[in-house]
């Protein structure tokens, strides 16, 4: 409809009745929820599963929890501004985590660039169009990190234009540190990979006056995570929010020290002269990720476990039932901190590799993802189950070991 035939139709409506009829006539202006009645997987024919395995970005992470969704579909049905949002929902964020600010990002990975972005430029608007070229600019150039911190995921800082200059202990640390280091950088879930602590991390960047920066993208739970990092010194804070938080996949957090995310929103939509323009969150994800962060800090987080524990108590009696097969509960010390059950056996009693056991239990009906697989083993978790389906896993297992006797 046409602005002149709609100002046409408006002036004919009876004023009681102009609002109903017009919503009506427009349903994408409703406020009310519309029945979904497609099954859009089976149309599609994408595989879905029960996820036995764990918060996998691969496995499109976690499941939201109904308040997500409410806030999502609540988001949806009006128009705001992205920056007042964002300033509105970082204030409340900083307060839940102890930060002094916060922002929601487009990931953990977008949150790491962002926040080496911020460092590198400041409120500078000029220098925030340059990078990822730093070269003639008097940007510094240079992360350190630790040798055994390095992985795929340090390409976030790479994208602005930074070296990375490896390192492995304090002496070669204090030595790589120059007039072009721009930060530190810690990975939370490799910390007993390098030689170099947490606190005395902290203590370096300090001294030099250098930013420090942690990703702790899968170390929630535990819950004192989220502000335990703040409280120990870090100036920038990395998380995921589709993990254990059970935000939206595609968001997570950038928290800290106030100046250095405000430099970081400068790289963000809805500014487009930056390398953060395609790391776009929109509103309703904004608004999911602050309500699945405050139901994540309010949850009854031994209550939860008690489940967790519960439900792989259940999947590891019915794979030990097979003769030949053993079960132990394991809690990782960083990263997925939550019961995994790895499940081995004889191989001269039961023939089956891992991997083919792994298959079975994907081929199978209901689909079940696993862990991962040795060539005796298997490890399975609890915390993406929903309820009751310990129960379709533990006979699933059962079958396929009892099978391969």
């Amino acid at each position: 409809m046409r602005r002149r035939e709609l100002l046409k139709y408006l002036s004919i409506l009876p004023a009681g009745g102009l609002i109903t009829s017009y919503v009506h006539a427009n349903p994408l202006l409703s406020t009310e929820k519309q029945p979904v009645s497609r099954e859009l997987f089976k149309e599609l024919g994408v595989r879905t599963f029960i996820n036995a395995a764990g918060t996998y970005t691969a496995m499109t992470g976690s499941l939201m929890r109904p308040e997500v969704l409410d806030a999502i579909n609540y988001s949806a049905a009006d128009f705001c501004m992205l920056d007042e949002l964002q300033d509105k929902v970082g204030e409340k964020i900083a307060g839940l985590v102890r930060a002094e600010s916060a922002v929601v990002t487009a990931g953990c990975f977008s949150a790491m660039t962002l926040g080496l972005a911020g460092i590198l430029t400041g409120l500078d608007e000029e220098k925030a169009t340059q990078l990822p070229h730093l070269a003639g600019t008097n940007m510094k150039s240079e992360v350190i990190c630790q040798k055994g911190h390095d992985i795929v995921y340090t390409h976030a800082l790479k994208n602005t234009g930074c070296k990375i200059v490896m390192i492995e202990t304090s002496e070669e640390l204090e030595k790589a540190i120059s007039e072009r280091t721009a930060m530190l950088f810690f990975l939370n879930v490799q910390a007993d990979r390098g030689q170099i602590s947490h606190e005395e991390w902290v203590a370096i960047g300090k001294k030099h006056q250098i930013p420090t920066m942690i990703d702790i993208a899968a170390d929630v739970p535990p819950v004192s995570n989220l502000w335990k990092f703040h409280d120990m010194g870090f100036d920038l804070v990395c998380v995921s929010g589709g993990k254990a938080m059970r935000g939206p996949q595609s968001a997570g957090l950038l928290m800290g020290r106030k100046a250095f995310v405000q430099a970081a929103r400068l790289h963000m939509p809805p500014r487009g002269f930056n390398i953060g323009r395609g790391m776009k969150v929109n509103k309703e994800e904004i608004l999911g990720m602050y309500v699945a962060l405050e139901k994540f800090i309010n949850l009854d987080h031994e209550r939860e476990w008690e489940t967790q524990q519960r439900q792989v108590d259940i999947m590891a009696m019915a794979a030990k039932s097979i003769d030949g097969v053993s079960t132990e509960v394991k809690v990782p010390e960083l990263g997925n901190v939550t019961p995994t059950l790895h499940i081995t056996w004889n191989p001269d009693k039961v023939k089956i590799s891992g991997k083919e056991l792994q298959q079975r239990l994907r081929d199978g009906s209901p689909s079940i993802e696993v862990g991962g697989s040795e060539e005796t083993s298997v490890t399975v978790t609890a915390w993406m189950l929903k309820p009751g389906q310990e129960k379709v896993v533990a006979k699933r297992l059962r079958e396929e070991l009892s099978a391969a006797v």
